[in-house]
């Protein structure tokens, strides 16, 4: 019996050799294998369905945390939303046939830029059985190769998923290898997959900050973090109470998971106290748990408990919202960058001045003025797909979309 690194080195290598013939391989061939997935998802929405429900009855036996566990529930709306992102992705665009204006050029020569696949890419991902799936479809469309490595809460269902995945592919001229699954049972740790650099051009850890940050720790191959929760609010004050509720609520809006939830909201003083009762009262209403520094729980201890000096840098991952007076831009700004997450903050203001300021001294990957941060994988009316959201500074900074998935290759014509 093979040992788990003799294991993994075996998995590592036929997915590397994979990708070597994915990326001379037709955008034709790998949009088909990209239509045979969403064909299959269809097919087996029951499959999936009871597989699933084996891993909530032991989730439920393991007192799985509350946010794991919504992550974990697959529904028919989720599946057929999964399906709907891998059809999105079949007829969209090939981009790797893509070319690009050179940053420079070379007389008298035809300088040039085209995008190319990465190669061998893993994701280690907490629940979320779809997840791996978007990560298929979106590795197929630009060439690259995939290895899968879940949580023990989700095994059966990404166990299930994968077989229907894998058989799938193997119905098409895509070579073999090009998604493998790794299964905790097989006892291959994430530290072993994610230092097979040798063979990995890129690692995606999705899900709490302690596995993104356990991964990022170890692996020697590169990582993309991505990161959820724990963005941030200013509200201004000369900021709309109904655009306030409107913001914070459909931020938490985003099934199944909220990546860009509106966690934190920094209060210009000025704000009138009927105005913030009134907010409190309807996030109340709404099934949010309200929490608030000292001077807000003793303005309004009948809604919010008093929050730790901790909570401020960490995402609560569920319906809680935390709030905070603010002298002004300057402050929340500062407060701000030191805090949050980095990927996804807001201002609600009239005061065209005040945003733009907010926009250029804020430190995050996507700022957002008088409007809702709500993360969609395929947003309504756009062929864009997205994985998820990264704070990580570089050409991969923000949304996770195909083009994350690939390389610049600089061609310079004699």
């Amino acid at each position: 019996m093979q040992s788990s690194s003799d294991q993994v080195l075996t998995i590592v290598k036929k997915s590397h050799k994979a990708a070597e013939r994915l990326a001379s391989t037709s955008g034709l061939k790998r949009r088909h294998g990209v239509m045979m997935l969403a064909e299959a998802m269809e097919s087996s929405f029951d499959e999936i369905l009871e597989a699933n429900t084996l891993d909530l009855e032991m989730s439920r036996e393991m007192a799985v945390p509350e946010p794991i566990v919504d992550w974990l529930k697959l529904t028919p709306e989720r599946l057929e939303t999964t399906v709907d992102i891998l059809k999105q992705l079949a007829k969209s665009a090939d981009p790797t046939r893509r070319l690009i204006n050179a940053p420079y050029q070379l007389e008298p020569y035809l300088t040039y830029c085209k995008l190319i696949p990465l190669g061998t890419i893993a994701l280690v991902y907490e629940a979320f059985p779809e997840l791996a799936v978007i990560a298929a479809g979106m590795c197929l469309k630009t060439g690259n190769s995939l290895i899968t490595r879940g949580c023990s809460t989700a095994s059966n269902s990404n166990q299930t998923i994968a077989n229907i995945l894998q058989k799938a592919l193997a119905a098409t001229d895509l070579p073999q290898g090009c998604l493998e699954s790794i299964s905790p049972d097989l006892g291959i740790s994430i530290q072993e997959l994610v230092t097979q650099d040798r063979y990995l051009d890129l690692v995606i850890p999705y899900g709490r900050p302690s596995l993104v940050q356990q991964v990022a720790e170890q692996a020697t191959a590169p990582v993309l973090r991505t990161t959820m929760g724990n963005c941030y609010l200013y509200w201004s004050t000369s900021g709309d109470l109904e655009i306030i509720r409107n913001v914070i609520v459909d931020s938490h809006d985003s099934e199944p998971d909220a990546v860009n939830a509106i966690e934190k909201v920094l209060i210009h003083k000025n704000i009138k106290a009927s105005v913030l009762q009134s907010l409190f009262n309807t996030l109340q209403e709404q099934g949010f748990k309200l929490r608030g520094d000292a001077p807000l729980v003793e303005q309004f201890p009948e809604y919010l408990k008093l929050m730790k000096s901790g909570e401020w840098r960490r995402p609560y991952l569920i319906k809680a919202v935390a709030f905070h007076y603010i002298d002004n831009l300057s402050e929340a700004v500062s407060w701000i960058n030191h805090y949050s997450s980095g990927h996804a903050d807001c201002i609600v203001t009239e005061s065209y001045e005040e945003s733009r300021q907010f926009v250029q001294r804020i430190d995050s990957a996507l700022v957002y003025i008088n409007t809702s941060p709500k993360f969609l994988r395929n947003p309504d009316g756009s062929e864009a797909v997205f994985l998820g959201m990264s704070n990580q500074k570089g050409s991969r900074q923000g949304l996770i979309g195909v083009e994350t998935f690939t390389a610049v290759k600089q061609i310079v014509q004699g």
